[in-house]
């Protein structure tokens, strides 16, 4: 399966086809995920967020739940601070999804509960940072997210 270019650095990945489907293995979740193009998109942030911005791996969550409304969702990663708090919530969408509003309405539900710091909506080719203003209500884009530290 040929695999879109993305907007992020190129990374190795253990890669793995079986029954016409082919497998990403995932650091994280320590087994193969199903290889989409979301997938795609999702691992090679994780990366980005460990390589480039010295995330802790331990601090970084892929698809944790949450509920909104009485309905069960998943963030796609959620990275926490030293303290077990959620930090960073990042939305992924497939390279041919269009980023729109109705993306920020969704990171920004699931934010109603999380109380993150920072919210990240990305396809891989495009990436949004925001930082949360709790006071006003609102927040702040940015031009890239801050390193660990």
């Amino acid at each position: 399966m040929k695999m879109q270019k993305l907007n992020l650095p190129h990374y190795k990945f253990k890669l793995k086809s079986n029954e016409n489907k082919t497998f990403i293995f995932d650091n994280l979740r320590k087994k193969y995920m199903v290889l989409t193009p979301e997938e795609w998109v999702r691992q090679h942030f994780v990366q980005f967020l460990i390589e480039e911005k010295n995330y802790p791996p331990t601090l970084i969550a892929i698809e944790k739940q949450v509920v909104v409304n009485n309905l069960k969702k998943r963030s796609d990663i959620l990275v926490f601070d030293k303290e077990g708090n959620p930090d960073i919530i990042v939305e992924c969408k497939a390279p041919k999804i269009k980023i729109t509003q109705a993306t920020f309405d969704q990171i920004a539900r699931y934010n109603s509960k999380l109380n993150a710091n920072f919210l990240i909506v990305t396809n891989g080719l495009t990436h949004f940072y925001c930082k949360m203003d709790f006071k006003k209500e609102t927040y702040v884009f940015l031009k890239e997210i801050p390193n660990y530290s």
